[in-house]
């Protein structure tokens, strides 16, 4: 898979969870009980990383989203354990479906993210991250941060990524093998 380049502000959420500074990502995890970019204890960890040019936009929003969610991921472990820069969301699910079976309810959880409108986007990915937490699956989050700015794209673009790399393509044997194996 095609490497992400490491976004600044990815890069400067990993060096909190690295460095071990309990303080600044238990004030990130509190932004998943607020509407993102609302709760006052995450301001001066986020805050001066969102271009002018993106304040009041669903862009802010991502940077508060994705804070809250590594922050709550990143608790408890090494902060370059859970994290990767290859995939992304859908691969992620993939790999937990690869390691260890689950039940229907977390395709329907997948399926239900992937149509989701992006105001349900935290609560939804923080669910189905719990679960990949719970198996130690590392996330890509530049890739995370740069879809869910897209989200909305009339294209679907992140939705048919993420769709495409947990449903992945199943070769099937040609006819006449079957019939030789029969």
């Amino acid at each position: 898979m095609k490497e992400t380049p490491t976004q600044p502000f990815i890069a400067y959420l990993t060096s909190l969870a690295s460095q071990g500074n309990r303080g600044a990502l238990a004030d990130l995890r509190r932004g998943l009980t607020a509407e993102p970019g609302t709760h006052p204890a995450m301001f001066p960890y986020v805050a001066p990383w969102v271009p002018e040019t993106q304040r009041f936009t669903w862009r802010e929003k991502v940077y508060y989203i994705v804070a809250a969610l590594f922050a709550t991921y990143q608790s408890g472990s090494s902060g370059a354990q859970l994290t990767t820069n290859q995939g992304n969301f859908g691969s992620h699910c993939r790999a937990l479906i690869n390691k260890k079976p689950q039940s229907g309810s977390f395709e329907a959880r997948f399926s239900a993210l992937l149509k989701a409108h992006r105001d349900d986007l935290p609560i939804l990915l923080r669910q189905i991250l719990s679960i990949l937490r719970g198996e130690e699956i590392p996330i890509n989050w530049d890739q995370l941060f740069l879809d869910l700015q897209q989200w909305n794209s009339e294209s679907h673009i992140v939705q048919r990524r993420w769709a495409n790399s947990y449903w992945t393509y199943r070769e099937t044997e040609p006819k006449e093998t079957q019939e030789l194996n029969a």
